[in-house]
């Protein structure tokens, strides 16, 4: 299991992150909402352990964020806020569960373990076009046999069109469903995503762009396969 603490205390989270990796869970600390957000956006977490009062975006913010990236990443949020009331929000943001400073580490250890097996239970299925296959459970993506490592944007992309079963998927679909409610609808983000994301994924190109309309999977075969556009 891999979590991250986004935690603005320095102690505090780093006798979090040492806790849990005796418990072989590994841990990457956030101390504020900027660096969250970036963490969040190259590396594959299991669970999102939320502060809410943090530097730069909220606690709550990061939480809405992940919510609507659609991602399905649980939220345990930490924090020092006991009230009934600040409990209530925090589930109503989204979070799947609530610990309040100060705990024990054992208590967020089983809390963190259930939650693992609450997301494991739910674990969408594995997709397979062309031979792309398509993990969205470990987030793992293989092309015939052969590992691609992708960035949490290129995956989210892949993870649309693979959906698509070989329909033609827009530039602002894509836009909509892979990046958040920030997201520029005049920037190049998606060609430029799924440039590199052809790329990773290697030649013959499987990802083809329908010009004026968006992109698809290529779902012929190798042998009938003759080549995709560009981007």
């Amino acid at each position: 299991m891999r979590v991250l603490i986004v935690e603005d205390e320095p102690y505090m989270a780093e006798a979090i992150r040492d806790g849990l990796r005796l418990e072989a869970i590994a841990a990457d600390i956030a101390g504020d909402g900027d660096t969250a957000l970036e963490l969040l956006s190259i590396n594959s977490y299991h669970i999102a352990i939320l502060d809410r009062d943090i530097p730069g975006p909220s606690g709550d913010e990061i939480a809405t964020r992940i919510i609507a990236s659609g991602s399905g990443l649980p939220i345990l949020m930490l924090t020092a806020a006991d009230r009934i009331d600040d409990k209530v929000t925090g589930f109503e943001l989204g979070a799947d569960d609530y610990l309040t400073k100060p705990f024990e580490l054992r208590e967020l250890v089983l809390r963190l373990r259930a939650l693992d097996r609450r997301r494991a239970h739910s674990r969408p299925p594995v997709r397979e076009i062309a031979g792309v296959r398509l993990d969205p459970f470990r987030r793992e993506v293989y092309r015939d046999g052969r590992y691609v490592a992708l960035t949490r944007k290129q995956f989210a992309v892949l993870e649309v069109l693979v959906g698509a079963e070989g329909g033609v998927v827009s530039a602002e679909e894509l836009l909509a469903r892979a990046w958040d409610e920030n997201a520029d609808p005049f920037t190049n983000a998606v060609r430029i995503t799924v440039s590199a994301l052809r790329k990773r994924l290697g030649e013959p190109w499987i990802i083809l762009t329908v010009p004026g309309v968006g992109y698809r999977m290529d779902a012929r075969s190798e042998h009938e396969r003759e080549g995709g556009d560009g981007a």
